[in-house]
C-alpha cells in the first residue's frame, strides 16, 4: 500500500502545484484492478484503490484543466519477471502462463506500455479523462 498508494498520492500532492492548465497526470495502475488473482489481494486492492482515487481526480481537477487518467499494463516482458522467481525456468514458466492468459497470446513489450502512457498524457487525448487504459493484450476484456 505504501508503493503503490501513498506514492502516488503524494506524488500527485506535490506535483499539482506545479501543473498548468491542459496538464494531464497518467497513474500506472495494473490489470489486477479488474481481476481477481489468487494470492494477490493486496497488490489488487492497492491497484483497484489507484483506480479510484484517478475517478475521485478526475472530478475534482476538472476546473483547472488537468486531466487524470489510469493506465493499466498486463503481463509485460522485463527483468523484473525474472528477480521473482528463484530459477530461468520457473520465470519462463511463469511466462508462458501469463502468455497463455493473455488472448493475443504473448506478455507485452516496455515499449508498448510507454505508447499508451504517451497517448494518455499527449494533446491526442484531449478530450480524455477519467479513463482506465488497459494496455494488457486484451486480458482484461476476458
Amino acid at each position: 500500500m505504501d508503493i503503490n498508494v501513498k506514492v502516488v498520492v503524494f506524488t500527485v500532492q506535490k506535483a499539482l502545484p506545479m501543473m498548468t492548465r491542459d496538464g494531464s497526470i497518467v497513474v500506472v495502475s495494473s490489470v489486477v484492478n479488474v481481476k481477481g488473482i489468487p494470492a494477490h489481494g493486496t497488490y489488487t486492492a492497492a491497484k483497484a484503490g489507484v483506480r479510484a482515487l484517478v475517478r475521485v481526480w478526475a472530478q475534482e481537477l476538472k476546473g483547472k484543466g488537468i486531466r487524470v487518467n489510469t493506465l493499466s499494463p498486463g503481463a509485460t516482458e522485463t527483468p523484473k519477471i525474472r528477480g521473482q522467481f528463484d530459477s530461468d525456468a520457473a520465470s519462463d514458466a511463469a511466462k508462458t502462463a501469463f502468455a497463455s492468459m493473455t488472448p493475443l497470446g504473448r506478455l507485452g513489450l516496455a515499449e508498448e506500455i510507454a505508447a499508451g502512457a504517451y497517448f494518455l498524457a499527449s494533446g491526442e487525448s484531449s478530450y480524455v479523462t477519467g479513463i482506465d487504459l488497459p494496455v494488457d493484450g486484451g486480458l482484461a476484456q476476458v
